[in-house]
């Protein structure tokens, strides 16, 4: 029998595109736009190696400037779908559809209220990123459900089986007026879950997302959950971290289990000039067959790649430059939106 119910999906189950929004002048690169270009390039050769990347243009002029650097990197552009819309910003975990699915391959693209991250900066073209890929044509007959309550992708994290991790510190942010209680019935209703796990601690200076939790940790494949830990006693985020890696320790699986944990290694501080930049390890993005890991010029690179390969095993580990991305509070998983498969 075909199963009609709508899910949140792993993102490490199969995909049919990454969706990514590319910087130019009008956006806050502005000031570092040819250094961020290089990840952006990078990115999307590694996308484009195993699967399909759509990249939304806000012109001509600029589809048309991606495509030659794009080619000449050698990205094959067979793989690579141009949309032209405008966009206040490039943070399409957080301003891009949040897609469930039905195992008769039916989609809803649950479209919920961007804020700007709480009213940190003008998010209004953003906000109406997700209606205009619906009318572009890029989801086909998906269903688009308008949410009028703030969520960004990257507050949430699905195993696919019906759980939803996300972190206090930023939904009580967004919901000054609302409860715990009141939250975890929106979030199950709307995303189809069965049960919302909360954290209360973790923090990263320099995120100006108020604790997303991609930056703080992830679910990984076999009842895992890979995090960003910090081992140095004298850095400002030790105890709060330490006390999230408790949190996690306490957690149980559906079945009354502790998830297996796999702490990520802690970078040394990167400043740009006296303020400290979030370069979260945890902030990695799955495709189809791989796994793009941020890498950020520092020692621990190397071991935060094997971590987390240890914690997806049987896919590629691809390093991603992403110091650039850092400087303007986000990194790889930020910057995209994975689509599953049979949507785009």
């Amino acid at each position: 029998m075909t199963d009609h119910a709508l899910r949140l999906p792993a993102e490490w189950e199969p995909q049919s595109a990454v969706l990514i929004a590319w910087p130019h002048a009008g956006t806050d690169w502005a000031e570092r736009l040819s250094e961020v270009e290089v990840t952006y390039v990078a990115l999307s050769a590694a996308i484009t190696r195993f699967q399909s990347l759509i990249i939304v243009v806000a012109n001509k002029a600029l589809h048309l400037r991606v495509q030659s650097l794009l080619t000449g990197e050698g990205v094959e552009l067979a793989q690579v779908r141009f949309i032209e819309l405008p966009y206040d910003d490039t943070w399409l975990r957080d301003s891009g559809p949040i897609t469930l699915k039905a195992g008769d391959d039916t989609f809803q693209l649950t479209d919920f209220r961007f804020t700007g991250w709480g009213g940190k900066f003008g998010a209004e073209q953003d906000d109406a990123l997700v209606a205009g890929l619906v009318d572009a044509g890029v989801f086909g007959r998906a269903a688009h459900k308008r949410v009028d309550w703030a969520l960004e992708g990257g507050g949430i994290e699905s195993d696919g089986e019906g759980s939803v991790l996300t972190t206090w510190r930023c939904l009580i942010q967004r919901h000054p007026d609302q409860s715990r209680d009141e939250m975890s019935i929106i979030l199950r209703d709307n995303l189809h879950a069965s049960r919302v796990l909360w954290l209360d601690y973790g923090y990263l200076e320099g995120d100006d997302t108020d604790a997303h939790i991609d930056t703080l940790a992830r679910f990984a494949p076999g009842e895992r959950i890979v995090f960003q830990a910090c081992d140095d006693p004298a850095d400002p985020h030790h105890d709060e971290l330490q006390r999230m890696a408790a949190e996690l320790a306490a957690l149980r699986t559906v079945d009354g289990k502790p998830y297996q944990l796999h702490p990520l290694p802690w970078a040394r501080p990167i400043l740009d000039q006296a303020r400290r930049l979030a370069a979260s390890y945890a902030n990695y993005l799955i495709v189809n067959g791989a796994v793009l890991v941020p890498a950020y010029g520092d020692n621990a690179d190397d071991e935060a790649a094997r971590i987390i390969g240890l914690a997806h095993p049987g896919r590629d580990i691809v390093q991603v430059p992403c110091r650039a991305l850092i400087w303007q509070n986000g990194s790889l998983h930020c910057i995209t939106m994975q689509l599953p498969a049979g949507l785009a």
